[in-house]
Order: structure tokens, then sequence, then C-alpha cells
């Protein structure tokens, strides 16, 4: 007679939560397991998780220290859990999320289904023609100072379920392995890298700020993307009035707001006539600022508040293309290098290129210099001949444009 397993988990469930682990891929956890390692024994595997998880047995192993360079200077450490543990937590995300989702406020826009970082952008767009001033606001180490008693009491309000509770509270728990095999306890925050973290922040930050906000200041717009928002503001003085609210509020759950990234930006544009420090933002890897743009119908150009791809955007874009050292891979053919560089470039085009495209050219600028290098380096006729091994490429671009993304949008780059 089989026991009677005190949580009821699909066996199906938990074998469509690795599926979507090995889509989004992800390196090894602490036990050094690759999803390749993992898919070795698949079927004992999924079997093994499903059964501890439908038994209240499963415990997660601890979180991979992993340090990443942030891009402003120093680190962030980004936690890794197992491979096993990620399908775990993929379990759980997908019983959470539904539930959640339907609580969740429209201007709530990271990490979330059928929501993107365009959308945000697209309405802090609108918005910014309409209001004056932005108080744009960064919060400090989200993911590591989350409160587990608040977590917990929201988690408690929105579901019921035992397994899903009890498993988003050992998570919470797991300690941290550094590199040198020390494990760190945790008594606050939730790892940034695990599945579920996305989804727990979001619902902290619900309380925190977005429910909070909409009750303390009813009819003022707002935008949040994870640590990242905006607040549209009709008057300076309402922008640093909420300023002083919000930290206040930031401190009261456990949270700093980042001073180096929060800012009151003046929107100014062309009938904006006022004179301030502050006329430009960051947020998602554009910047908003006033920038010349064309009517289309009255063919005329105007001075407009509006995004472009952020300069460290395009720095890091040119240190990718740079990284990958075509100019000295002679082995390769132009097919290979499209082959292996398309599909970045049309990521790019497609986030980056949505509003003001145009600002995108100093990368493809800076890629085509370098297939003109590689050229030099591939052919012995090309060799310390710099003029002419750009008319070989332009030569090229115009018989292929669709062999690169941008030569087929017709954003070639100065090859001479």
């Amino acid at each position: 007679m089989t026991a009677t397993k005190p949580f009821t988990i699909p066996k199906r469930l938990v074998y469509e939560a690795f599926k979507a682990v090995k889509a989004n891929a992800g390196s090894a956890g602490v036990d050094k397991e690759t999803i390749e390692d993992f898919e070795a024994d698949l079927k004992g595997n999924l079997y093994r998780i499903w059964n501890r998880m439908s038994s209240g047995s499963y415990f997660p192993p601890p979180v991979k220290a992993v340090a990443i360079p942030k891009k402003n200077g120093g680190e962030r450490i980004l936690g890794v859990p197992t491979v096993a543990d990620r399908v775990a937590q993929m379990v759980v995300k997908t019983v959470l999320e539904p539930v959640l989702e339907p609580i969740f406020l429209p201007d709530s826009y990271g990490y979330r289904p059928g929501k993107s970082a365009l959308d945000a952008l697209e309405v802090t767009r609108k918005r910014c023609w309409q209001y004056d001033w932005v108080l744009e606001f960064d919060i400090k180490g989200l993911f590591d100072n989350i409160s587990h008693e608040l977590l917990l009491r929201a988690l408690e309000k929105h579901t019921a379920c035992e397994w899903v509770r009890l498993y988003i509270r050992r998570w919470l728990t797991a300690p941290l392995q550094l590199a040198d095999g020390t494990l760190v306890d945790r008594t606050k925050g939730t790892p940034q890298g695990g599945v579920v973290s996305p989804a727990l922040a979001n619902l902290f930050l619900h309380y925190t700020f977005d429910v909070w906000m909409t009750r303390r200041y009813p009819g003022v717009p707002w935008c949040r993307y994870a640590d990242d928002g905006l607040i549209h503001c009709e008057t300076e003085m309402q922008a640093y009035a909420i300023k002083v609210a919000l930290a206040d509020r930031l401190a009261a759950c456990g949270f700093e707001m980042h001073p180096d990234k929060t800012h009151v930006v003046y929107c100014k544009d062309g009938s904006r006539k006022g004179h301030y420090p502050n006329t430009k933002f960051d947020f998602l890897g554009y910047t908003f600022r006033p920038r010349i743009v064309k009517n289309r119908r009255r063919n005329s150009l105007f001075v407009s508040f509006t995004p472009a791809v952020s300069a460290s955007a395009l720095k890091t874009m040119r240190q990718t293309t740079r990284r990958l050292n075509y100019r000295n891979r002679t082995e390769l053919n132009l097919k290979d290098i499209a082959r292996l560089h398309n599909p970045l470039l049309r990521g790019w085009v497609a986030y980056y290129g949505r509003f003001y495209p145009s600002a995108l050219y100093p990368v493809f600028k800076h890629f085509d210099k370098t297939l003109v290098a590689w050229a030099m380096r591939k052919f012995k006729r090309l060799k310390g001949h710099k003029i002419r091994a750009s008319l070989f490429l332009e030569s090229i671009a115009k018989r292929q444009p669709a062999l690169f993304v941008h030569w087929r949008k017709g954003m070639v780059g100065q090859l001479a």
C-alpha cells in the first residue's frame, strides 16, 4: 500500500518546471551539476524532487555566491541555486505567480508575464510630455534587504497553499556559500538569481511602494520596474515633498533610497522655458533628455523630452563586440561572423532601436570598423590598406544588404 503524501503536487508540474529552467539556461550551483549533468538522469532527478516536495522533506542546499561587476563600479552578489533547486523553485513560482498577478497594479512592470521594459519606457515617454517634473528613485540593495517577517506576512495574506509557504520560508533562510566554501546565514533578503525571488520582491514592493503611493498620492502617476521607479509630478515642490515622504516610507520597510541614483528632474522641451540643473535621467538603458526631433506631418523640427539609448548601454554593446575579438579571428568568413553576431545585433535593434533608433549608429559604426580591421588581417591584398578594405566591405554591403541586421535596415556604419 502506497503511503499518502501530505502535499499534492502533480508530477507533470515538476517536468514542466524543468523545461522552463532548461530554457532559461544558467550555470551550476554549489554541487557543480550543470543542466546537462542533471538531464543525464532526468527521470530519477525529477522524481527525487517531486517525492521530497510532496512529502515535505525538501530542504534547499546553500546558494552559490557569485560576484558580478556593476556598470558604475563595485560588485553585486548574485545567488545561484543548484539546477535541482531551480526546478523546485520553478514549481512554486508556477503555482504562486497566477495568485499574485491579479493583485499587482498596472504600473508595476518588472518580472511580470505580459509586461516588458519597453512597455514601461513607452508609458514613461508619454507622461514626460504631460508632466513637467519627474522624481527618479532607486532602492539600494533591494534583494539583500527584504524583511522576511514582512514578506511572509504578505505571502500568508495571498496564498493558503501550505507547501508554497513552507518552501519559500526555507529558501529565504538557505545559507549563502562563498567562493572559499564559507557559509553565511541569511536573516533578511532573497537571493538575486533565485527563480522565485523576483515574484517575492514584487510582492514586497507591492505593499512597500505601489499600494502606499496609490493611497497617499491618488492621481499622481508612477512607474516601477523592480527597484527602479519614476514618479511624475506637476511641480518641483511636489516632487521634493514626495521624495522626503518616500524616503521615510522606504526606511520604515527596511530600505534606503540610493543617494546617487535618486534625482528630481525637469522634463525640459521646446515649450518649457524654465532653467534647472537636472534635465535628464536614465531608465532601463535609455536616457530621457531634450532632443531635436522631426514633426513628420509638418516636416519641421522641434525639441522634445524623449528617450534614446544611454551612453552606458552604448559602451556595453561596444565592449561586447570588442570582447568577441572578430578582428583577429581570421579563420572565420563573413557568413560565420554574421551567424555569430546577428543575434546580438537583432536584440540591440529590437530593444534600443524602439525609440530614437539613430542613436544606435555608434554601435554599428564600431562593428563595421571591426569588420574593416578583420578584412585587413584576413586578406593579404588588403593588409595595411584601410580605405581599400572599407571599399571592399561597402561593395559587399551593397550586394548583400541582408547579411547583417543593421545593413538590412540601412544602418551601415561609416566604413571608409
